[in-house]
């Protein structure tokens, strides 16, 4: 698979966006898109081919194809084995079942731990992420992205009624659509904020902060991550990335 140069510019950003609507009714190419869109965005970082990147909650294996073709190594750990075989009815290749709170990796295995739109649905985010940067290797990398909470999309099918709680937008949805929404606030859905999720990031003794920027947005918007307040609504979506000590 050729993996485009990554270019964070305007054109991009309309592209993802655009592709969110079409989530719910052709996941394989919205998941696709972001996949190949954030491996690209990885390779900015890190040259993939041949590293050993372990994939933290990669579910059916989007994100894993996608790291697969651009020669990485693959190791996709994730905790619901009917995510995983949600895709085609079977695991993907390099599953291992496990929890990302305890991931079943040694301590400096891997070159990468990858993780996409996970750590706002595990009740301890920061032990997850505490945990990546474990079985990093030094001078490895950790990536590290999520939805946060104060986001246009921070109650995912819930959005925007989040803002006005998590557990009444739960609730409504309910009512309009005669099912629970998948991601049920205070049970696989989590408020983690970018202030947070900063906070914990500079206080790393193992890792040091390499980038904090808006997964989607274009270059000339990074900017907002250095904005308290603001960011938790402009930013959608916030990466993390540290090396490993």
């Amino acid at each position: 698979m050729d993996i485009p140069p990554f270019r964070a510019d305007l054109a991009r950003s309309v592209r993802l966006f655009a592709a969110f609507r079409r989530e719910q009714r052709d996941p394989e190419f919205f998941y696709g898109l972001l996949a190949r869109d954030t491996v690209a965005q990885l390779s900015a970082f890190v040259p993939l081919d041949g590293q050993l990147v372990v994939d933290v909650g990669g579910g059916a294996g989007y994100f894993a194809e996608a790291l697969r073709g651009a020669g990485a190594r693959i190791v996709c750990v994730d905790v619901d084995a009917g995510e995983m075989t949600a895709r085609n009815g079977v695991m993907p290749a390099g599953a291992v079942l496990g929890s990302a709170l305890r991931l079943p990796l040694r301590s400096g295995t891997v070159d990468v731990c990858f993780s996409s739109n996970v750590l706002e649905h595990v009740p301890d985010p920061y032990l997850m992420a505490e945990e990546m940067v474990r079985v990093t290797r030094p001078g490895g990398l950790v990536y590290l992205s999520f939805t946060n909470w104060l986001s246009p999309w921070g109650g995912h099918e819930t959005s925007p009624w989040h803002y006005l709680g998590g557990h009444r937008a739960a609730r409504r949805y309910l009512r309009r659509h005669g099912r629970p929404p998948k991601n049920v606030y205070g049970e696989s859905m989590f408020g983690v904020s970018i202030a947070s999720a900063v906070r914990w990031a500079r206080r790393q003794t193992q890792a040091e902060v390499v980038a904090v920027l808006p997964r989607y947005l274009p270059s000339w918007a990074w900017w907002v991550t250095r904005v308290p307040g603001v960011r938790e609504f402009v930013t959608w979506n916030l990466v993390l990335v540290l090396r490993r000590r």
